[in-house]
């Protein structure tokens, strides 16, 4: 099922709804808000996941070309980590568009810090998040999602973004008779929320842009949200698309041809267009990084035309190599063109970062599986039905082991992370901050939107 698929349907009626209801809209927000400085008051942590530890990084003179796995960290001082906090500008680069982000409290409101359960200060606070599990028979009887708060949430910097995506998507002829759907999934809102390093409402609609010209390709060619799908066709229309992303130059006798079949189709126009207009924001390094992220997704985009083609249904491992490279990952790559500076190429290719990264995308589209799975059919593949079926468990289990994956990578990106932050640039350690703060806002957008959880209009 499709990103926007998920986004707009309806709730399920099975019980597996309100355990992902329960979960997603779990006020506490475990991680700490900003990745590199401590909160002022300690917030209380999700129990830690069964199995192996987190690989954990050294606190000394590493450099980039060590290996995360063989090396191990203590938490590193606070007066280091708060270097270069999220939303400030790297030192000798201002940042076209790019603000402090206000710093929020460490016990924000509702966010389920120290006093949210039962007053500041008293023992119930102070056990770990296992230890407060409502009784076994509660629907919301799941593990706490390990994740940050949003650190802003601007609701009419969301609209503006939402409105004029959504004249874009018009223009571009994506999604025709849909565009009601395209304004309800709320992609500004993701955006505004995923990217609070700036409130420039051109920037963030860059990257909303490309966000929906890249969700296009699966509701038109790969799930048939909005044209029938062709499982059999799915390579050829894809290897055509790529031609808009890696442009392909043909002798001249044979050029435009194919430039008559890109402009016949809105998704290869959309492609187009989103790329052209992100070269406004970002230098051609960031602009070809996000090409070459493009190309991954489409590798996993044929993964499931074989599937759908073959009537597969793939083994848990495959699923979660899959959502390595289907994630949010192509979005995520633009959180400094968005803020208005350049993580270096040589560090964000860096196999560490590149790790850290790629994991980040992953626990970002797992919570998208969780919360798809409170609405779309049984018998569509996400990780918590696919672990169902594979492990022969109820769907509280596969629900909870879900949680517990998600965990995971979200702990041991943050051990790592915070590690990286000590050895690289001042570009890397505010991208590092950045994919923490849009795995904060992502979470928020699939927990709080209203239009998703049937409260009214957010």
């Amino acid at each position: 099922m499709s990103l926007m698929a998920r986004m707009s349907a309806s709730t399920a009626t099975h019980k597996a709804a309100d355990l992902v209801e329960a979960l997603l809209r779990d006020s506490n927000r475990p991680g700490r808000p900003d990745l590199l400085v401590s909160p002022a008051v300690p917030v209380p942590q999700a129990a830690a996941p069964e199995g192996p530890a987190a690989p954990r990084l050294p606190g000394g003179p590493t450099g980039l070309g060590v290996s995360a796995a063989t090396i191990r960290l203590p938490a590193p001082p606070a007066r280091q980590r708060a270097a270069v906090p999220l939303g400030a500008p790297a030192p000798g680069r201002t940042g076209v568009g790019a603000r402090t982000v206000p710093r929020i409290p460490a016990t924000p409101p509702g966010a389920g810090s120290v006093g949210s359960h039962g007053g500041g200060g008293s023992p119930d606070t102070a056990r770990p998040a296992e230890s407060r599990r409502p009784p076994a028979d509660s629907a919301s009887a799941v593990p706490v999602l390990y994740c940050p708060p949003a650190l802003r949430d601007d609701p009419a910097l969301g609209d503006e973004v939402d409105d004029r995506l959504v004249e874009w998507a018009e223009e571009v002829g994506v999604y025709p008779g849909q565009l009601d759907r395209v304004r309800a999934t709320g992609f500004g809102r993701l955006i505004m929320l995923a990217h609070p390093e700036t409130d420039d409402p051109d920037r963030l609609l860059a990257a909303a842009k490309c966000a929906l010209a890249e969700w296009s390709v699966d509701d038109h060619y790969v799930d048939g949200e909005v044209e029938e799908a062709q499982p059999e066709l799915l390579g050829q229309r894809l290897a055509i698309a790529h031609s808009v992303i890696d442009q392909a130059h043909l002798p001249l006798s044979y050029a435009p041809q194919l430039e008559e079949v890109v402009q016949s189709d809105p998704v290869m126009v959309a492609l187009r267009s989103s790329l052209k207009n992100l070269a406004r924001y970002g230098s051609s390094t960031q602009v070809r990084r996000l090409r070459h992220e493009l190309a991954i997704m489409f590798v996993a985009y044929n993964q499931e035309g074989v599937w759908a083609a073959t009537g597969q249904r793939p083994p848990v491992w495959e699923f979660l190599m899959h959502r390595h490279e289907n994630s949010f990952v192509p979005c995520m790559a633009l959180i400094d063109t968005v803020a208005g500076y350049e993580l270096p190429a040589e560090e964000f290719s860096d196999p560490r970062v590149r790790r850290l990264f790629t994991m980040a995308g992953s626990a970002t589209v797992i919570v998208n599986d969780l919360y798809s799975m409170g609405k779309e059919d049984p018998s569509d593949f996400s990780v918590p039905r696919l672990i169902a079926t594979e492990d022969g468990c109820s769907e509280r289990e596969a629900i909870e082991r879900t949680v517990v994956l998600h965990d995971e990578l979200m702990h041991t990106y943050e051990a790592e992370a915070s590690a990286l932050a000590l050895t690289g640039s001042p570009e890397l350690r505010r991208f590092l901050a950045g994919v923490w703060a849009w795995c904060g806002g992502s979470r928020e957008w699939h927990a709080r939107t209203a239009r998703y959880h049937g409260t009214g209009t957010a």
